[in-house]
């Protein structure tokens, strides 16, 4: 007995003492964030606050990039430096380069590229950006190791590009994978019921089938095909090669090494960072080992304007729609309806706001809180002038949100469309039954109390009342896209079905009314204002944050992290068997997820 008394003291002693060092350390790594946060941000102010003359701009693009900048400091903590990594949005980096444009302290751009984490939308608006730079007359020197298809996209607006000797450019086309699941879940014996309209609504397909219907294949391979398309016209100018060139090479995987990019003019020399270096260091005019002032994109974007900056009452809003659509205020990634439907009701009765764009990005989600969102569009769009900017994404409730407006801007490479209705009711009885020995009873006062349940089957009945659901849903979509886009309920429902579109060929079809980015949302914003002079104001404005959901974010954050540490490349394929089990309901969303690499 004295032992045991012995053993379990010294087990709780072990267990509290344990307690009291996970919590010290948790207060401890706590503390250093905050310190590394603030010094950091300190850092960059004093950095930042004058811009040398004779600076290069140096921008690599290696880390998330999403519409706008997060103003919350421990988003973009790096536990590995214990410092902020300063994470720039679409938003803010746009708005540097523009400003690096007219800065006569910048001399030029370095573009330090190998991989760019965005969409093809994303880039394009960047690769934008850099094509209005260069009407400056300011040079643009691109190197790299190595090419990505999107970096090298990006990068061949420069007026040089550069590669190591033994680094890659890489040349071989568009392709998407998509998973499906149909075989797992019958092992599972795992019976997903679904009901939807749109033969292109392929959002259900990875649980019904066990590859790309035809119809699904027919949209993808359009997809893949307009905006490879747009890539090689982009390229074919700035270098001044044949797009036929382009394909041939691509088909035959010509470009093997560096030496092949050379020989086919995809660079303009093969280069050591050393030998880079002392051409940057010829551009600013400086002796041999001189050393050479750059400013990152992060640094520069919260340096201070060369000149006055012209303060306007008016406003536009800019209201930022991104994440999958949930109803309320939705989490991180999500398009709360509650959330973005309190910053168009605010922006649309500030009266010094005098336009409003919605950058939506979004494939969809909730077709209820779509609408919810949609009524707010009406009402501000009868105030003032509307405008919508499409990201790399918006489509099914992405684009029910957008179709009220004004005027429809789409990237060339925007994805959009997917006009259809789709409702996934898992049942899990077989899985319970059969796998874990689990069965079920109940009690209900009418025939139907126990609809929509996990662990039974839909009746004929159900499934007919559900499908009634699902059809009045998809009427009620395409009549407020036809009323919003002046088209025949006939017209959108024959590019309806649930089919999915990328931006040039959106714009033939009428779903968009002009090719651009969240700039030329803007001016047009602007020009139906009738505005000489305004400032952007973004929303949902930022509030101040309680440190209880601070700290749930940090948690949040860290498990991510976690698991991304983990499983590296295939946390992708986790994300999507998490969805799987969160798909439940009537949903306006894009075909699964398109990934195009």
């Amino acid at each position: 007995m004295k032992q045991f008394f012995k053993f379990m003291f010294a087990s709780f002693f072990g267990t509290f003492f344990s307690m009291i060092v996970a919590g010290f350390l948790l207060i401890v790594i706590f503390i250093a964030m905050l310190a590394g946060v603030m010094s950091s941000a300190g850092k960059d102010h004093k950095e930042v606050s004058k811009v040398e003359n004779n600076t290069i701009l140096h921008i690599t693009l290696n880390t998330p990039i999403k519409d706008r900048t997060s103003e919350n400091p421990f988003e973009n903590f790096d536990f590995s430096t214990f410092e902020n990594s300063n994470n720039l949005g679409l938003d803010k980096i746009l708005a540097s380069i523009e400003k690096a444009k007219n800065d006569d302290r910048i001399e030029g751009i370095y573009l330090d590229l190998t991989f760019v984490n965005t969409g093809m939308a994303s880039v394009e608006e960047i690769r934008n950006a850099l094509l209005d730079f260069k009407k400056s007359k300011k040079w643009i020197i691109s190197y790299s190791e190595v090419y990505t298809q999107g970096t090298y996209y990006l990068a061949s607006v420069a007026d040089k590009i550069y590669v190591n000797p033994a680094g890659i450019v890489e040349l071989k086309g568009l392709a998407t994978q998509l998973m499906f699941f149909k075989n797992m879940l019958e092992k599972l014996d795992v019976d997903v019921q679904i009901i939807r309209h749109g033969k292109f609504k392929s959002a259900v397909e990875p649980f019904m089938l066990e590859k790309m219907s035809a119809s699904n294949r027919e949209q993808l391979e359009k997809i893949l095909s307009t905006a490879w398309g747009s890539m090689i016209n982009g390229i074919a100018a700035s270098r001044d090669i044949k797009t036929a060139t382009i394909n041939e090479l691509a088909d035959g995987l010509k470009i093997q090494d560096a030496k092949d990019a050379l020989k086919y003019n995809f660079v303009d020399g093969l280069m050591y960072k050393d030998e880079l270096l002392a051409e940057l260091r010829d551009k600013l005019n400086l002796k041999e080992n001189a050393d050479i002032t750059t400013i990152s994109l992060g640094k520069y974007a919260n340096a201070k304007s060369k000149g006055k900056t012209v303060k306007s009452k008016n406003k536009i809003a800019v209201i930022y729609a991104s994440g999958s659509i949930v109803s309320g205020k939705g989490s991180k990634d999500q398009m709360g309806s509650e959330t973005i439907s309190k910053a168009i009701r605010k922006a649309r009765l500030d009266d010094d706001v005098k336009a409003i764009v919605l950058r939506v990005n979004s494939g969809g989600g909730s077709a209820l809180a779509s609408d919810v969102m949609w009524r707010e569009t009406t009402l501000a769009k009868k105030a003032k002038p509307f405008i919508v900017s499409m990201g790399d994404v918006a489509a099914s409730g992405g684009y029910y949100i957008a179709c009220a407006a004004d005027k429809i801007v789409a990237s060339e490479k925007t994805i959009t469309g997917s006009i259809g209705v789709f409702g996934v009711i898992p049942n899990m009885k077989g899985f319970f039954n059969n796998k874990l020995g689990i069965t079920f009873d109940g009690a209900k006062t009418n025939d139907h109390a126990d609809m929509m349940g996990v662990f039974k089957p839909l009746t004929g009945e159900e499934k007919d009342i559900i499908q009634i659901g699902v059809e009045k849903i998809y009427d009620d979509f395409i009549t407020k896209v036809a009323a919003g886009r002046g088209m025949t309920k006939a017209a959108i429902d024959a590019i309806g079905q649930g089919r999915v579109w990328v931006g040039n060929d959106a714009l033939e079809i009428g779903l968009v009314d002009e090719i651009g980015g969240l700039n030329r949302a803007i001016e047009i914003a602007q020009e139906m204002a009738e505005l000489e002079d305004f400032s952007i104001e973004g929303y949902p404005l930022i509030e101040k944050t309680p440190m209880g959901e601070i700290l749930k974010e940090i948690s949040n954050d860290m498990e991510t992290r976690i698991m991304k540490a983990k499983l590296g490349e295939n946390y992708k394929y986790y994300q999507k068997m998490e969805s799987v089990t969160k798909n439940t309901g009537i949903m306006a969303r894009i075909p699964f997820d398109i990934e195009i690499h």
